[in-house]
This record gives structure tokens, C-alpha cells and sequence, in this order.
């Protein structure tokens, strides 16, 4: 298989559909797959308008759909739905090429929660955007229930993973501050909510690690927490490793590697009972969900740390992949009979 995955998320961004394709990448041997990636660093960008961190593409579907066909890959994955993953869309259709879609971030609620847009119209854009797709991916249970009850089609489940070497347990704190310490990583803006965290009646300290455009006001709102920046590698396994609980505040995220993160760094995680954390968390005994997100943090500082480690080992990246992998078999095969049928019909399947 020579797969080429088309992604508006890509560096310097971090963040988890980076992380979820980066890894794939390095799985696809296993799976007997070549992976390519056509990202933003093809092509000029602009900054995001009160986002600086994401790079829009000056791209079009003719750009593109040169790429394409000199690449010549045996499927397509569509990762984001943006302009790369448009004009990528618009190429494969004319193309009559075959393509998946992936689900990662929940554009409606975002966007609703920066501008007086109804979520509604928003969910139509995507569904129209999606349709075309021999199946869409998703990481939870609870989000392809949501979606299919908006009247997205061909949904496929794609589960993600963590590096349990790296995120560990370990004997050594390096965070020097007050115990017990309540930990937040994530991008720090508007839609995840992180005020919900701060603004807690907490004992200890409130740690917050990542960057993005609401962290200037609300570390000069919140002096006593901690801000320290974007870290990723080993600096970030360390300071997972040296906090008590995991706060998760989003209402909106679709998973949440970072839950998985914590979970293998022996944390507990405190949530509340939404899409991502209710289907990582619940039943596990790893972590409380509660819409009184205070009672959730201090509940939590007594489940055992070991407890979530083991919880944590049973998420990898290889199963990740098998999943994402075998969901693309099954779609060129599907896509396939399609081809097939229409031919012997003599139909001209077209999808707008």
C-alpha cells in the first residue's frame, strides 16, 4: 500500500492529530504500507486570524491534483478539513480516486465558541465535506453515535495510542511547587475551556504546559498557577510524572491523547462526563468524571497510581494502527465492488 495522507495539522503545531499521524507513519512497515504526507510545508501560508500557531495553505485543487498524480499512491487519507484537505477532496473526486477522511476536531463547537455561527450550518458544511469519503474515521464510540445521529455515513472506528516508554512512572519529581499538584496539557485557548480548571478551588498548585492565544490573559489573571510553556519529549514525561491528578476541563474534544499521557505517566484523571473522557475513562476506576469538576480533582487524588499505569499499558500505537490500516483494506475494497457493480450496470457513479 502507498498511502498518501493529505493534513492542514502538521509542525510546528503539536497537538494530537500531529501525534496520531506522525505515529502511524512510524508503524506502516509494519503493515506492509509506505506513508507519505502532504502537509502545509509544500506550500504558502498565512497565519490563522486569532490563531497564530495554525498556517493556512494557499492551495488549490489543480496544485494538488498535479501532486497527485505524480505521486500516483495506491489510497488516499483525508486528515483534516481544511484548505489542503479540500482542494485534496476536490482533486481525488475529479480524479475518481478513492480516499478516507479522519474526524479529529470537533469544528462546530469551536467555532461557536469564537463566533455567533449556529452549529448547525457548521455540521452540514462537514457532512457535505465528508460524503464523498469510503469511510470516515473516528476515535470514539460516543462521537460516531453523535454523528451518525447527525447524519454523517461510513463510519469507521480508529482508536489511538501512547508511548508507554517514554510517559512513565518515576521515582524523581522535578516540579518543585507545593503538593498537590493538578496538571492541565493542552493548547491554551478559548475552546478548551481551561478556565474552568483555574478558576477551581484548589489546595496545592495548578500546573498548566502547552501555548496558543489565551494563555497571555489568563496567566496574568491566575498568578498563583504555573504556565510553563509548550514542552514535548522527555521535559513533558517529566512533568507528567511529578503531578497528583490530570485535570482534563474540555467540553469538546473528540479524544484527548494527553488522557492516554497521563494515564501511563500513573496519573488520575479529572473530567468531566463528556465525549472523549467518558469513553477513555469511564469504568476503568482510573479517573472520576463529574460535572462539579472540584470534586472530580480532589476525588481523584485517592485512586492508586499503579492502577492507572496498567490502565494506561493497554492503549499502543501498534493497535492504533492496525486499525487505521485495516479501516483503509476494508475501504479500497468497498470502493472496489463499487466500481465493479457500477461497471457491469453501466452507471456513472458520481458523488457532488
Amino acid at each position: 500500500m502507498r498511502l498518501l495522507i493529505a493534513t492542514d495539522a502538521w509542525h510546528p503545531q503539536i497537538n494530537g492529530v500531529v501525534r496520531s499521524l506522525e505515529h502511524m507513519a512510524d508503524q506502516a512497515p509494519h503493515f506492509d504500507a509506505q506513508v507519505s504526507f502532504l502537509t502545509p510545508q509544500r506550500f504558502r501560508s498565512f497565519p490563522m486570524p486569532s490563531y497564530g500557531e495554525i498556517r493556512l495553505s494557499l492551495v488549490t485543487p489543480g496544485m494538488v491534483g498535479s501532486i497527485l498524480r505524480e505521486a500516483s499512491p495506491t489510497h488516499v487519507h483525508i486528515a483534516t478539513e481544511g484548505p489542503i484537505g479540500f482542494a485534496m477532496r476536490l482533486a481525488c473526486l475529479r480524479q475518481k480516486r478513492p480516499f478516507t477522511t479522519s474526524y479529529h476536531t470537533r469544528f462546530p463547537e469551536y467555532i461557536s465558541a469564537r463566533a455567533p455561527i449556529p452549529e448547525n450550518w457548521t455540521y452540514r458544511a462537514l457532512r457535505r465535506f465528508h460524503a464523498p469519503a469510503c469511510a470516515t474515521m473516528v476515535s470514539t464510540p460516543s462521537l460516531e453515535r453523535q454523528l451518525k445521529a447527525r447524519g454523517f455515513d461510513n463510519i469507521m472506528r480508529w482508536t489511538r495510542g501512547v508511548d508507554t516508554k517514554l510517559f512513565r512512572p518515576r521515582e524523581n519529581r522535578i516540579l518543585d511547587v507545593p503538593g498537590p499538584i493538578f496538571l492541565y496539557v493542552g493548547r491554551v485557548s478559548v475552546e478548551k475551556n481551561i478556565e474552568a480548571f483555574l478558576a477551581l478551588d484548589l489546595p496545592g498548585t495548578k500546573v498548566v504546559v502547552g501555548d496558543g492565544p489565551a494563555r497571555e490573559g489568563l496567566q496574568s489573571q491566575y498568578t498563583q498557577a504555573r504556565f510553563l510553556g509548550a514542552l514535548t519529549g522527555e521535559a513533558l514525561a517529566e512533568i507528567y510524572a511529578s503531578a497528583d491528578v490530570f485535570v482534563f476541563p474540555s467540553l469538546t474534544d473528540t479524544f484527548g491523547i494527553v488522557l492516554l499521557e497521563a494515564l501511563a505517566s500513573g496519573l488520575p484523571i479529572a473530567a468531566f462526563p463528556v465525549t472523549g473522557p467518558l469513553d477513555v475513562i469511564e469504568g476503568s476506576g482510573c479517573g472520576v468524571l463529574d460535572h462539579d469538576l472540584r470534586k472530580a480533582a480532589l476525588e481523584a487524588l485517592d485512586i492508586p497510581r499503579a492502577q492507572c499505569r496498567a490502565y494506561g499499558e493497554t492503549f499502543t500505537w501498534r493497535e492504533s494502527a492496525r486499525q487505521f490500516f485495516s479501516n483503509i483494506q476494508i475501504a479500497q475494497a468497498v470502493a472496489g465492488e463499487t466500481r465493479s457493480r457500477d461497471a457491469i450496470l453501466g452507471c456513472n457513479h458520481t458523488i457532488a
